[in-house]
């Protein structure tokens, strides 16, 4: 993630997001969702021969190392002692560095991950350049980011977002660094019509929750997962043309 302390997320959205994320209907959908492709990627880089090599760049409080963990060996690298520290204390293997400088050597992974990450860095073209670098060739990275600049939101400030991105800018960079471009799609169209009304009433009412991972209802907390993550069937065999978020598979030629 991002390059000095000021330009982190803010300290007190690692606790937050440590104690959500294993159930929130967000984290939950958007696992399910990322799950989906990664079964269709780690079909396409299997070596019988050994284990798959993962790393999840910015890797925050580590729920997403332990998805990844079932396809291979998975480990995480992030900016944040505090993240690292939630990590560690789940056995989690994970060190510290910076996206834009990744403390590893030439294609060393098979599978590179940057899920909500790209979005805070400086430079994104940067730390896309970087995972290109530690990829292997003919392995892949899996991109998620949020879109849309005019569905900017209290949980883009609180996570200090640079930007939010259409497809297009976020597979235009991709491109520039050498990635080849298997799939770009939007996803979270489900929730689409409620984020945006929720974030223009916010805007509107001066509304600042400390963080929006914080907004739900409990009682429907597990159906919204279910229903965010039931666009993985769709997008088996469908791209959306609008949603909350971009999904992309790049592959290193």
């Amino acid at each position: 993630m991002s390059a000095t302390l000021p330009q982190e997320m803010q300290q007190h959205t690692y606790a937050i997001m440590d104690e959500v994320e294993g159930s929130h209907w967000w984290f939950v959908g958007r696992r399910s969702i990322l799950d989906s492709f990664l079964k269709g990627i780690v079909e396409k880089i299997r070596n019988p021969q050994s284990a798959i090599r993962i790393l999840d760049v910015g890797c925050g409080t580590g729920a997403n190392i332990e998805m990844l963990s079932q396809y291979g060996g998975a480990e995480g690298v992030d900016v944040s002692d505090d993240a690292l520290e939630f990590c560690r204390r789940k056995g989690l293997k994970v060190q510290k560095g910076l996206a834009e400088t990744l403390p590893f050597a030439n294609e060393t992974f098979d599978l590179t991950t940057a899920l909500d990450v790209v979005e805070h860095l400086d430079d994104d073209i940067a730390g896309l350049k970087e995972m290109y670098r530690v990829t292997r060739s003919g392995g892949y990275s899996l991109i998620f980011v949020p879109a849309f600049m005019w569905l900017w939101g209290v949980q883009d400030d609180v996570s200090n977002h640079r930007i939010r991105y259409t497809k297009t800018q976020i597979v235009e960079r991709l491109k520039t660094v050498g990635y080849e471009i298997e799939r770009a799609t939007y996803a979270n169209w489900t929730f689409f019509p409620p984020i945006l009304a929720g974030r223009t009433i916010m805007k509107l009412t001066g509304i600042k929750p400390e963080s929006e991972n914080n907004i739900t209802v409990s009682a429907l907390n597990g159906v919204f997962g279910k229903l965010f993550g039931a666009e993985r069937f769709w997008l088996k065999n469908f791209n959306f043309p609008f949603g909350v978020s971009i999904v992309v598979v790049a592959r290193k030629d």
